[in-house]
């Protein structure tokens, strides 16, 4: 069996999967071999890498988002694409969330924007029951996010397409519940994937029906926002508009062009796409188990192109 790494700091992927899949041959995209894979292990793989793999028999995306490698038009189809579904990759997201929600709800974008005009003003403060948070995707990352905020003492909203029930967490589903869900919460997190129907999903009418002085917090997919309505609904430099301030960690195009206005809009925050990075360790446990199911005909939960995850 022989599998094909493509990723960042691919050999250190291909040494914790030689050590978990003992009896295969691991090989990356930079070594200098044409002989075809029976699985690939990869995040943004090039189209002539995917075309070049005509005994594939499956494909795992290292990563939780799969709309890059689904738009790569060398995949190959009827090929199984299997993702990784947190490995790791929960407890660093729920903290930038925590992170990003503490940020508003103990008022430190305001005391930065204080300390510029050196003022020494206490405000008041809001107790995190007052402080209800949306969680916009509740897979298995949004699940522990959601998980993770209510356990801290926040009233936690969380929103997806189809019904789904979480301890502590008020679950909301579909278009009315979407209404429902952004018309409560003073935070909103968008955890979505990229899909057809998430795109823009925060946009003028949306952004409309949150609540005054709300924030926005996106560690999600770049897509998921409209940017102009988001720059409207956030004012300009002088005032305050609808939306009290955001942090995003994810853009439609990365890296953030230089001449972005969000880069120096005075309320906004902005980190390089860095809110969950893939923990190696974890993540290839989860990839040897894949590659072992997948070789043996065993059931794994494959992405369903047509959905988008």
């Amino acid at each position: 069996m022989r599998v094909l790494v493509h990723i960042d700091e691919a050999d250190t992927w291909r040494e914790a999967l030689a050590q978990r899949l003992p009896g295969a041959e691991i090989v990356t995209s930079d070594d200098d071999s044409d002989t075809p894979a029976d699985y690939l292990a990869v995040w943004k793989p090039p189209e002539t890498l995917l075309r070049n793999q005509p005994r594939v028999k499956g494909i795992v995306n290292l990563g939780a988002g799969v709309d890059a490698l689904l738009n790569n038009p060398g995949l190959p189809r009827d090929v199984p694409i299997v993702k990784l579904r947190d490995a790791g990759m929960g407890p660093l997201m729920a903290d930038y969330v925590r992170y990003g929600v503490l940020h508003f709800q103990r008022d430190f974008d305001r005391y930065r924007a204080q300390q510029n005009g050196k003022q020494w003003r206490e405000q008041p403060l809001t107790d995190k029951a007052d402080w209800p948070v949306g969680i916009l995707g509740l897979g298995a990352i949004g699940a522990h996010v959601a998980s993770t905020l209510a356990d801290d003492g926040f009233p936690v909203h969380g929103w997806s397409r189809s019904p789904k029930t979480l301890d502590g967490v008020t679950c909301h589903h579909g278009n009315e519940g979407l209404t429902t869900l952004m018309g409560k919460v003073k935070t909103l997190v968008t955890l979505l994937p990229d899909t057809s129907s998430t795109r823009h999903i925060i946009n003028t009418d949306t952004l409309a029906q949150l609540p005054a002085g709300a924030s926005l917090v996106n560690p999600g997919r770049g897509t998921l926002i409209d940017e102009a309505a988001l720059l409207a609904a956030l004012g300009d430099g002088a005032e305050e508009g609808r939306l009290r301030g955001a942090l995003l960690d994810a853009f439609p195009e990365e890296p953030l062009p230089a001449d972005n206005p969000l880069w120096t809009h005075p309320r906004v925050l902005i980190t390089p796409h860095m809110a969950a990075p893939t923990p190696v360790r974890d993540a290839a446990d989860q990839v040897a188990a894949l590659i072992r199911a997948m070789e043996n005909g065993e059931s794994v939960e494959t992405i369903d192109p047509q959905a988008g995850y």
